[in-house]
């Protein structure tokens, strides 16, 4: 060891240094924290003042510190006639309005990079077996497009008298890519092709219709609303992105049970009209209606290339969201149904009738949380 180097006395003389040095630090710390002598120098203090009750204080005082924490955000989208985004609003440009009276805007955004929380549902009965292979294809290439590393998620949900999760949310495009190969087209009994059945099948009902290619649409977008979308990440944007013809034969909720379970989840629906149309008829009628409800759009391609431009736009429209968010002047906690309206108030902005994509209102916050068990409609 090197200390066997070191002559005695100097090694001596050494070790009392040492240990001097570590006598003195701790009582030069604890002085400086303890002192008598300083504390007895200092002038006593004041007792503090007794704070006043919140009531108490004036309503023009500065103490009084107000944060608003209960905001409504809504998304929208600015489009002229030609269809193409308007990027440059501003917050006087527009009014919110709710059930019919003005709100106070405390944000406006654009360019809103929030995460996305995306379903595609595919409807798989009998009006899609000649496009689905297509369908397919396009969903496969949007996604890839559209998710970000470690940023955005999707799932993949095929149906038809009933709802399967194919893929939970992921961000992985490889599982998403065979998820959506794994969607097949389900025949009904004693189908033969191009929307022909065999006569003379015994009639199916109850839990076997989804054999016979019944398509159940409210129940899906329903279950997805309920048991998915609201489960997906905190504060994403999120969006269902659904593909089928739109003609809805057994679902046990109703329409509005699925824009309603939808708006609840503060979810876009966006709806791709497609299908056989020689066979069967598009109803674009009801798929208009959800989406105008939710804020998302329809789209009735007519060919491949349409399609996938139907899944270019709204891949833009979800990166190119305005956000604003007010407090509702109505603070009751009812849960009840909020109706929304978003004006252009610039005269300059008005004589171009610019198309505002927006959901048509929202449900409240209540006091009394529904229970989580599942409802249906009664009326058929």
């Amino acid at each position: 060891m090197f200390y066997r180097y070191i002559r005695r006395p100097l090694f001596l003389v050494l070790i009392a240094f040492a240990l001097l040095v570590v006598s003195i630090a701790p009582r030069a710390l604890f002085a400086k924290e303890q002192n008598p002598a300083a504390a007895a120098s200092l002038p006593e203090p004041s007792p503090s003042p007794t704070p006043r009750n919140r009531e108490e204080l004036p309503q023009d005082s500065d103490e009084v510190v107000k944060v608003e924490t209960n905001l409504t955000n809504i998304f929208f989208t600015a489009a002229d006639k030609y269809k193409r985004f308007v990027g440059d609003l501003k917050a006087e440009d527009i009014r919110i309005l709710e059930d019919g009276r003005p709100q106070e805007i405390f944000t406006f955004q654009t360019d809103v990079d929030l995460p996305l929380s995306i379903a595609i549902l595919i409807d798989t009965s009998a009006s899609e077996e000649r496009t689905l292979p297509e369908e397919k294809a396009a969903a496969q290439v949007f996604l890839g497009e559209v998710l970000r590393q470690s940023k955005d998620e999707a799932a993949v949900v095929s149906f038809t008298g009933e709802t399967t999760l194919e893929q939970g949310f992921t961000g992985s495009t490889e599982r998403l890519r065979r998820a959506i190969d794994r969607v097949e087209f389900v025949p009904p009994s004693g189908y033969i092709g191009g929307g022909v059945v065999v006569n003379g099948t015994p009639p199916i009902s109850g839990t076997n219709q989804s054999i016979a290619g019944s398509t159940a649409i409210w129940d899906a977008i329903w279950a997805t609303s309920e048991e998915l979308i609201s489960e997906s990440a905190e504060h994403s944007r999120r969006a269902i992105i659904l593909l089928t013809d739109g003609d809805d034969t057994s679902s046990q909720m109703k329409m509005h049970d699925a824009i309603e379970r939808a708006q609840k989840a503060d979810a876009l629906i966006y709806a791709i009209g497609i299908g056989d149309r020689y066979s069967f008829n598009i109803n674009d009628g009801a798929l208009r209606k959800i989406t105008e409800q939710t804020g998302g759009r329809a789209y009735f391609p007519k060919n491949e290339r349409d399609l996938r431009d139907a899944f270019a736009q709204i891949q833009r429209d979800l990166r190119e969201q305005y956000l604003v968010a007010y407090s509702p002047s109505n603070k009751t906690r009812d849960g009840s149904y909020r109706r929304i309206e978003i004006q252009i108030v610039n005269p300059a902005l008005k004589q171009q009738n610019l198309k505002l994509n927006y959901r048509s209102g929202y449900f409240a916050k209540s006091n009394n949380p529904e229970p989580t068990t599942r409802k249906r409609s009664q009326d058929k």
